[in-house]
């Protein structure tokens, strides 16, 4: 699929906002998915804006979510976004596991500690995965479920 090919402007802009569609629940490995994203790659910035800006806008009002519903119909009808802002990609509610677990190492290691042990965060194939200075890596679901001591342990080992 073109959407993959890491040297196309489209897995650029894929990878921009990726993690943002993930955090609201946007399954990239569903077929419906895979089939609209394969339909064409016109529009599909404004299709990922308007699908993240239309989200926050249930999600404010308490209204109910289908994600992949909200991005096949935006790629498909080819939506404009109405309110959007680059900042949105920063709000909490947009943040992946990954990016949690990066934030949280600083509360509880200290910025130094954290810069100097985690190498990158990386997202692969639906999860992410957090590489070490020491070489090692693991999930960000397993570097949660250790918590803090152990983590620090395996990454200093």
């Amino acid at each position: 699929m073109w959407l993959w090919e890491k040297d196309s402007i489209e897995y650029e802009i894929f990878k921009k906002y990726e993690r943002a569609l993930v955090s609201i629940g946007v399954n990239f490995s569903s077929d419906e998915v895979q089939s609209a994203l394969d339909a064409g790659s016109y529009g599909l910035e404004d299709a990922f804006r308007s699908t993240i800006d239309y989200v926050l806008w249930l999600h404010k009002n308490e209204k109910q979510i289908f994600p992949n519903a909200i991005l096949i119909r935006a790629l498909v009808e080819q939506w404009k976004p109405k309110a959007w802002r680059d900042d949105y990609l920063e709000l909490p509610m947009l943040e992946s596991p990954g990016q949690r677990w990066w934030n949280a190492a600083a509360s509880m290691w200290g910025y130094d500690t954290r810069n100097q042990l985690v190498a990158d965060i990386s997202y692969e194939d639906g999860r992410e995965f957090i590489k070490f200075t020491n070489g090692k890596e693991i999930t960000v679901e397993t570097a949660w479920y250790w918590e803090w001591e152990r983590v620090l342990k395996y990454a200093t080992s």
